[in-house]
């Protein structure tokens, strides 16, 4: 089962990834179940090399994945983990949306930095107006002065 990465910011014609660069381990499950939850080997784990993924890159793409997931370049290694479900059929679907996930994420490019605005005259003058409208309640407020 390939994994196919959907299209998406920095990704536009989405990736596939052939299934022979994909490591998939299986054990047992402390997720949902019953009596035999612990007798199937329903957790998946998959994994792929970063070096066979950024082969399927350009350069800008994998210097945007390496920025992005530091922890993967330390050992080399993206992996998902998926034991929500009691079946590891469906274990292994989920596995593979997470890693998909995790790609794709890193691929997109950072947002525009934001532009620096100012407030208008008009939002200006109405705080201060406000503002001034506050003091003079709160001093109305105030006992009266006595003649002493």
């Amino acid at each position: 089962m390939d994994l196919d990465v959907p299209a998406g910011p920095g990704l536009p014609l989405g990736l596939h990834v052939p299934a022979g660069l994909l490591v998939e381990r299986f054990s047992r499950s402390p997720g949902p179940g019953g009596q035999s939850v612990n007798t199937t080997d329903s957790r998946v784990e998959v994994e792929l090399a970063l070096a066979d993924l950024e082969s399927l890159l350009t350069e800008a793409q994998s210097r945007r994945l390496r920025r992005a997931l530091p922890d993967a370049v330390a050992t080399g290694r993206l992996t998902a983990l998926a034991r929500d479900e009691r079946s590891q059929h469906r274990n292994r679907v989920i596995a593979r949306a997470r890693l998909a996930e995790v790609v794709r994420s890193a691929l997109a490019p950072p947002p525009p930095a934001r532009r620096a605005t100012r407030p208008t005259k008009g939002s200006q003058e109405r705080r201060l107006r406000a503002k001034r409208q506050r003091a003079e309640t709160k001093a109305s407020r105030s006992r009266p002065a006595t003649d002493g």
